[in-house]
């Protein structure tokens, strides 16, 4: 296809996400996985299932299982919303999701981790993670306002799913927060002043502090997420709980994190100790 008509395709698909409330992340992926599907094919009206199940068995070697369900979900839309060709639409089914378990840091391993950094903000940033479980999209637009550190809560304005939600944060944080606020009173938003921090600086400082840490995991901002969901669950604390804290729609999503709770596991008494 040429590139004007490309371009007007991808306008369209654009508007049509626009329309139906999608995240800015969610139209920039769709349009970024879509243009060389658009560029490869002649015409969208015309292309033959076959053509394009070829296109995506292509991709098997090139992109991992995560990137080929986005990109089958970003086609599937195209030809249901846009081009009004159901048939292709029902036949394209979704790769299945890959279930990995994601990393989890021990408790000594986020202690070590906070204590690496000697900056201020980026170990305010690290506790505020772990003690929150919020994602990193949602830590970098919070605001002033939506905090209530005298109960020791926070709210996620217009989350995933667009979705607001109530998360609890620790009570000596909020000390730290409070004195955070009062040194830097022309700050919009919790950790920035005009517009929020970019998620990569975030991941960056998080990977540094990592390295300074001597933690041998790949750490993200996701990591301590996660270490916050185990950790709550070691603890004792109800799987609906946890799936509420963090914003899970369905309480399978939070269910994974049966899998990786640590004392679970060391608490099992081995069938061999009973013969």
């Amino acid at each position: 296809m040429e590139k004007e008509e490309v371009n007007k395709y991808l306008k369209k698909i654009e508007t049509e996400l626009k329309l139906g409330d999608c995240s800015k992340n969610t139209i920039k992926t769709y349009t970024f996985f879509l243009r060389p599907f658009l560029e490869k094919i002649e015409d969208p009206k015309k292309t033959s299932l076959d053509e394009v199940k070829t296109y995506l068995a292509d991709l098997i070697d090139r992109y991992s299982n995560k990137s080929r369900r986005l990109i089958t979900s970003s086609i599937r839309f195209f030809f249901k919303r846009i081009v009004n060709r159901p048939e292709i639409y029902v036949e394209l089914s979704v790769p299945k999701k890959g279930r990995k378990i994601p990393a989890v840091l021990s408790k000594k391993e986020v202690k070590r981790l906070i204590e690496s950094t000697k900056n201020k903000k980026t170990k305010l940033i690290i506790k505020f993670l772990y003690c929150s479980g919020l994602r990193v999209s949602e830590l970098v637009n919070l605001k002033k306002e939506d905090m209530d550190l005298n109960q020791n809560a926070g709210w996620v304005r217009d989350g995933k799913g667009a979705k607001d939600r109530l998360f609890k944060i620790s009570g000596s944080i909020s000390k730290e927060l409070k004195y955070h606020i009062e040194r830097n009173p022309e700050n919009k938003y919790l950790f920035s002043k005009d517009k929020p921090l970019s998620t990569r600086n975030v991941q960056y400082l998080i990977k540094k502090a990592s390295e300074k840490a001597g933690i041998n995991k790949n750490v993200t901002p996701h990591t301590l997420r996660h270490s916050f969901a185990t950790h709550l669950l070691d603890n004792g604390e109800n799987l609906a709980v946890i799936q509420q804290l963090l914003g899970h729609e369905n309480l399978e999503t939070t269910r994974i994190y049966t899998h990786i709770s640590q004392r679970q596991i060391k608490n099992i008494r081995n069938p061999l100790d009973n013969l």
